[in-house]
């Protein structure tokens, strides 16, 4: 009998379509227990992808991105850190894994998926999951049109309406 938890996806719901995610418990165990308590508690819904970077990565998951949230976006977090769980995966395109600040151990709620290859980020960062279906989603959501310094910020917001585990 296979292990229900291994066999849990994420569903990403967008104002662009659905992206689901499933999950590396093997290698980030900690991490993803983490994101799946997040979006069952519906932390995640109502949320935005607040920094987007076409060929690199999209990246969601804070709490100050919030409609009426006040705080950076990209700033916020769920109260607490996860320690990192550095694993062999590879960051390529699909791959979900967690933000963080320059601390390794700082990691919280925020993740991105890949874009592009950023193999430079292997080992760095702690890859959780991947992509099964809605690459058509990912495609969309990277050509969003972008401002800021670092042309990152969407010029429209990028709704992450819910992320349920199914």
């Amino acid at each position: 009998m296979s292990n229900p938890a291994a066999t849990e996806q994420a569903v990403i719901k967008t104002a662009y379509g659905e992206m689901k995610i499933s999950f590396w418990p093997d290698v980030a165990p900690k991490t993803v227990e983490n994101f799946k308590k997040l979006a069952k508690e519906g932390f995640y819904d109502g949320t935005a992808f607040h920094r987007i970077i076409k060929g690199f990565m999209i990246q969601g998951g804070c709490p100050n991105t919030k409609e009426g949230a006040s705080g950076m976006p990209g700033t916020g977090g769920p109260g607490y850190q996860v320690k990192a769980e550095f694993n062999k995966k590879a960051h390529v395109k699909g791959v979900i894994s967690m933000a963080r600040s320059a601390h390794p151990d700082s990691a919280g709620s925020q993740f991105f998926i890949v874009h592009g290859d950023a193999k430079f980020l292997d080992g760095q960062y702690t890859a959780f999951g991947q992509l099964t279906s809605g690459e058509d989603v990912l495609e969309k959501l990277a050509g969003v049109p972008t401002k800021g310094a670092e042309k990152s910020t969407p010029i429209d917001r990028v709704a992450i309406e819910s992320i349920k585990i199914v």
